[in-house]
């Protein structure tokens, strides 16, 4: 049985299971967020690194094991995440934690043989919450895919509301002028967000647009295509998309474009594991081929491609191979990246859309983190960390009165460096004004430069 909490600054006891990518991840952004945080790995030189790196306590030894879970303090523990490299580990460490805890558990399963019994899952074994990285990246770039001019994109408001980032072309309408002169107000669309040479604005209407902009705004679906039809950016949906790399992230990636009716074209190394793939994705071509072999390339059409998206275990090849469709083709890129490291020079690279699939992972758990501790009058809905985690974008589900209800928004004192972005009101969506309010049942999405935020009442100074 789950704990509650009503102290939206109670710091929680956690356990994470598993130091590779996603559990390191994890250490630090929840230590960041001052909670009690234990790790467990078999491997004892990982152990010593991460309880290096950050504030936090590491126990050496099998997740699944009784007395190892035990000498974590499974028993004092509010919640468990397992994120090793086996799903049926994690599955056993969140079942074991029930039985000796009352902690509630989070375990990753990636293998998609279990991809339609999640919620089977989920419901049996008792689990708070199952993520699948390779799935939701998969729904990411198909988001993507859908708006072709994005370099990212995130939603709200259960899909109705988006909140897109593009780059501005130096040759834009919007270039040399303020936002308050583009008429944005008037296609339902908010400014959120001006980067340039590294430089993060949250942005008033006085902000001038230059060349080369990273701009980001919020709008419905709609509006967001009506806004790129008005500043001349319209593009059309991708028809064909071409992948190189057969794994888990391709197979799902594959099977939703074939339910969107998009050409999907996949090239696999491995002879054995492309007659799998043509039995699983009988809509897809499937191509035994080596995808980094530019005569191959050439062959297969990359010159026309609508999309291409390299998936191998490598981000250094799906660099390259992003770089080159870049310059042969016209091709809508998605580019995978793994690591962290090297972000500054990841960022100058021309490579299309960028996504990180351990922070899409780490984003879900730290939401639900968050909600465990938040207090009574409001509920994190969504969270995701943008501009390169230098702010957050937060919906927050209104479930009573607060010091932040009934007021036009002008009058409540904000903090600084901070945007009420949009109001959905029972499937009304709200780009607010001055003097606009926010009600019990809404769902508000807040942009903002702090971090941490727990409660709808932390936008207040």
């Amino acid at each position: 049985m789950s704990k509650i909490f009503s102290n939206s600054d109670k710091s929680l006891k956690i356990i994470i299971v598993g130091c590779g990518k996603v559990g390191t991840t994890l250490a630090e952004r929840l230590s960041q967020e001052k909670h009690d945080v234990t790790v467990v790995d078999t491997n004892a030189e990982t152990i010593q690194k991460v309880t290096t790196l950050y504030d936090v306590m590491g126990v050496t030894g099998n997740g699944a094991s009784f007395s190892v879970q035990n000498e974590a303090g499974i028993d004092r523990a509010d919640l468990i995440i397992a994120v090793t490299a086996s799903d049926e580990l994690n599955l056993l460490c969140c079942t074991i934690a029930q039985k000796v805890g009352q902690c509630a558990a989070i375990a990753r399963v990636r293998n998609p043989d279990y991809s339609e019994e999640l919620s089977y899952l989920r419901k049996q074994l008792g689990i708070s919450l199952i993520i699948n990285p390779e799935l939701e990246t998969a729904k990411e770039m198909s988001r993507l895919l859908r708006l072709p001019n994005a370099n990212s994109m995130n939603s709200f408001a259960k899909g109705h509301v988006e909140l897109v980032k593009f780059k501005l072309p130096e040759d834009n309408m919007l270039v040399g002028k303020q936002i308050k002169d583009i008429g944005a107000s008037s296609l339902g669309v908010l400014i959120c967000g001006i980067e340039n040479e590294g430089q993060l604005d949250i942005p008033d209407g006085s902000n001038i647009f230059k060349k080369g902009d990273l701009i980001s705004f919020i709008a419905t679906p709609v509006n967001t295509n009506r806004f790129f039809r008005h500043i001349g950016m319209k593009k059309q949906h991708v028809k064909d998309c071409m992948i190189v790399g057969g794994g888990r992230t391709s197979y799902y990636l594959a099977k939703q474009l074939s339910e969107m009716n998009i050409d999907v074209k996949v090239i696999e190394r491995d002879k054995e594991h492309c007659e799998k793939l043509c039995t699983l994705l009988p809509n897809a071509l499937i191509i035994n081929g080596d995808g980094a072999d530019e005569a191959l390339l050439f062959e297969e059409g990359i010159k026309d491609a609508g999309s291409f998206i390299p998936l191998t275990g490598l981000d250094e090849e799906n660099i390259l191979l992003t770089l080159f469709a870049k310059k042969n083709s016209k091709a809508k890129v998605i580019t995978k990246i793994n690591r962290s490291t090297f972000n500054d020079v990841i960022e100058e690279l021309d490579i299309g859309s960028v996504i990180y699939p351990r922070y899409m992972s780490t984003e879900t758990i730290i939401k639900y983190v968050r909600g465990m501790q938040n207090s009574i009058g409001s509920n994190i809905e969504t969270l995701y960390h943008i501009f390169e985690n230098r702010a957050e974008a937060i919906e927050f589900e209104i479930t009573e009165d607060s010091p932040v209800t009934g007021k036009p928004l002008m009058e409540l004192s904000l903090k600084e460096n901070l945007l009420v972005a949009c109001i959905n009101r029972k499937g009304i969506i709200i780009i607010p004004r001055g003097n606009d309010t926010i009600q019990p049942g809404d769902t508000v999405v807040i942009i903002t430069a702090h971090t941490g935020f727990k409660d709808v009442r932390d936008i207040l100074k």
